[in-house]
């Protein structure tokens, strides 16, 4: 989906297809006929952003056989679906049952993230519309913060030094702009904005960014204004913002909201939760550690990595940072001139909720979909902007 903003620049928002987890071309293929064009006919649109998840057998694929690439994009073409930034993050594996701490594999230490991540922006700048010059990718914030010492934090420097200067060859071999977004997490070596600030003045150029996740910036307590501010004086650009909403318990010292909390902790992914206290931050790796133990603090709100659909919050006792997730918006875009013209609503743990909230069909899941985007794109007409054909 397209909008024009007030500045007359072009914002594009999509939905990210890791709620599709497929590791192959073939996969990949299915989902936009199983899942992005459905959506995409929901919406009433003729044409549909998604930000495209491509594992590491898909994008092998793709980067090997020119015709399976034009294949692609003809496929996107067809189905009424245009890509403009890619999720980087997973490398592999998203749809297993068990992901958790796997999918900070490989990490900015190792080769095969810097070799990976230039093979999706030579895909990238393939894919897109022949009338979108710029395109981004996400991807993770260097590291989970264990093991992560000096070595390897000079092995992650120098290795997005190099992504910088094969992005800036890319530009000149092909016209295409491609930018990539580190994406701050709680737990990793970059867990708030603060944390990216660092790390990314080293860099030259603007090539490297941050990508701004509004469950991950709720989650870890940050400030929309203060974060947002600290990045501009640091000159550091945001090249994407995902849109996404993070589990909130106001009173997590009360029986009924521990209960409420235990039914949303699960096995596949990482609910990293977080509270803020005079001391400072405080969490656990996971929500289920928090919830079963004393370790956390419950004097004041708890707020756990759990991207719950941004238009239906869980009941009470919990809630959702969805008001977060307006104000970052609002300072983004609902300025004279936007500080990011690519938004991606990521929830991708539809099939993790509690059983009764889950989609069960196809249907239902394409139906959620269309509402949180049919919701994104209602707080965007509201800042101003106009939805494009």
């Amino acid at each position: 989906m397209r909008f024009r903003h007030p500045d007359g620049s072009t914002v594009h928002l999509s939905y990210c297809t890791n709620v599709h987890p497929a590791e192959t071309l073939d996969g990949v293929l299915a989902q936009l006929r199983d899942h992005c064009e459905p959506v995409r006919r929901r919406l009433g649109r003729d044409r549909l952003g998604i930000g495209l998840w491509l594992a590491k057998d898909a994008a092998h694929a793709l980067i090997t056989d020119p015709a399976a690439l034009r294949g692609l994009r003809a496929e996107l073409e067809r189905r009424g679906l245009e890509v403009v930034t890619l999720n980087g993050f997973p490398y592999e594996g998203f749809g297993a049952q068990e992901v958790k701490y796997r999918v900070y594999k490989p990490d900015w230490a190792d080769a095969e993230r810097l070799a990976h991540t230039t093979d999706l922006a030579r895909l990238l700048a393939a894919l897109l519309p022949d009338d979108v010059t710029e395109g981004t990718i996400s991807t993770l914030p260097l590291a989970w913060r264990t093991d992560f010492d000096e070595h390897a934090a000079a092995a992650a420097s120098a290795a997005l030094i190099t992504l910088a200067e094969r992005l800036d060859a890319l530009e000149d071999l092909t016209g295409k702009s491609i930018r990539v977004a580190l994406e701050p997490e709680p737990g990793c070596t970059v867990e708030t904005t603060a944390d990216a600030i660092g790390p990314l003045m080293d860099l030259p150029g603007d090539r490297i960014g941050i990508c701004i996740d509004t469950c991950h910036l709720a989650t870890s307590f940050e400030d929309p204004e203060t974060a947002l501010a600290a990045l501009a004086a640091a000159d550091i650009s945001v090249p994407k913002a995902q849109l996404s909403a993070a589990l909130h318990a106001e009173h997590p010292h009360l029986p009924e909201v521990r209960d409420a909390l235990a039914a949303f902790a699960e096995p596949r992914f990482l609910h990293q939760t977080r509270t803020l206290t005079a001391a400072g931050l405080r969490g656990t790796d996971d929500l289920g550690q928090a919830v079963a133990g004393d370790t956390l603090p419950d004097g004041g709100p708890w707020r756990a990595h759990f991207h719950v659909p941004l238009h239906a919050p869980p009941a009470a006792p919990l809630s959702s940072t969805l008001p977060v997730l307006q104000d970052i918006l609002t300072r983004l875009v609902g300025v004279p001139e936007p500080r990011t013209r690519h938004l991606e609503v990521e929830t991708y743990t539809w099939q993790a909720l509690p059983a009764e909230l889950r989609p069960r069909t196809r249907t239902q899941l394409a139906d959620g979909i269309a509402a949180e985007l049919t919701l994104a794109r209602d707080l965007l007409t509201d800042l101003g902007l106009k939805e494009l054909p």
